[in-house]
């Protein structure tokens, strides 16, 4: 599948909590790694859908811009909208952006990787700056503990 399509009919498929079809956009080994609940292999997609987004949000928009494709990486920028459940902000709407970067094989999703703007969203939400710093430190472990950090660890 063309990769604007595809990552199209994932995002409108989470939307529409069809966790099923969100994951027949990945390959048979792919994974979907989330900002904020981590990964989650093929077969674990619909519970991510069906326990985790939509048990904490609802009335979500997802909208995909300027999908592009080399074939192996596609990337697209997105805006991501829901109006939250958690008890301390429930109803309160949060808007983030992003860029999604996806391997891609067969024409099916290998990894889905977000890097997105979490902090905007989520102090439209009210978070505290305790809650939010807690997820910059781990953002901030996970950039870090990455091999492609290694030598922006020692400035050489």
């Amino acid at each position: 599948m063309e990769f604007g399509n595809l990552i199209l009919k994932m995002t409108q498929s989470i939307v529409q909590k069809d966790g099923a079809g969100a994951s027949e956009c990945f390959a048979k080994d792919g994974v979907y790694h989330d900002v904020f609940y981590g990964s989650f292999s093929k077969p674990n997609i619909p519970k991510m859908v069906e326990d985790y987004f939509h048990r904490d949000a609802s009335d979500f928009i997802w909208d995909i811009f300027d999908p592009i494709s080399t074939g192996n990486i596609g990337y697209a920028r997105y805006v991501f909208s829901y109006d939250s459940k958690l008890s301390d902000c429930e109803g309160k709407r949060a808007v983030f952006e992003g860029i999604a970067r996806c391997e891609l094989r067969d024409g099916l999703l290998l990894s889905y990787h977000e890097v997105a703007d979490a902090f905007t969203g989520l102090s439209q939400l009210g978070f505290s700056g305790a809650r939010l710093k807690k997820i910059a430190e781990k953002q901030s472990s996970s950039l870090l503990a990455r091999d492609e950090s290694l030598k922006h660890l020692k400035g050489t």
